[in-house]
């Protein structure tokens, strides 16, 4: 196919693309776990649905296609360690989930006690495409707090964004 993408130029163009931080955590028969995300977006309201994308080759693939659960939390400015430790920089999931307060949610999952919103999510879909899954989820729970400001992912760097900028439309 003529103009082709490279995988690296890919990347490197993705990296532009700023986008908020998330631990997603999942709680079942088949263990807890939980990754960092920058791939997370809604996808329909009816019923409220939205998506989370995953390294197909993460040790922890299994435990979120079996437990058929997981928690979307959304992080703040002072999350970053956290996002790190989710991330890999800790390798054992008991010390990840001792970096941070979780409260046990409804149907299980855990969520980030000060998460700025949490999703709590059955599994409805999981989809393989390239490298990752695709798994799609609809909204049990939701936890929320009105205040924190985001944590962002640009540039291959954790950044964040200390006021509100607003919104569109008024």
């Amino acid at each position: 196919m003529p103009g082709q993408v490279s995988q690296t130029e890919f990347r490197n163009a993705m990296a532009r693309v700023c986008a908020p931080v998330n631990v997603v955590t999942t709680n079942g028969a088949a263990g807890r776990g939980g990754f960092t995300a920058t791939a997370m977006c809604s996808v329909t309201d009816d019923p409220p649905t939205l998506l989370v994308c995953m390294n197909s080759r993460s040790a922890q693939t299994q435990l979120f296609l079996e437990n058929r659960r997981f928690c979307v939390n959304v992080l703040t400015g002072e999350h970053k360690d956290l996002a790190a430790v989710f991330a890999g920089r800790e390798a054992n999931m008991a010390a990840r989930y001792a970096a941070a307060d979780w409260i046990d949610l409804r149907s299980g999952s855990q969520a980030l006690a000060d998460a700025i919103v949490s999703f709590d999510c059955s599994l409805t879909q999981a989809n393989l495409v390239g490298t990752h899954h695709i798994l799609i989820g609809e909204v049990a729970e939701i936890r929320s707090r009105k205040d924190g400001h985001a944590l962002l992912y640009f540039d291959r760097n954790y950044v964040h964004v200390p006021t509100q900028i607003g919104s569109f439309g008024g």
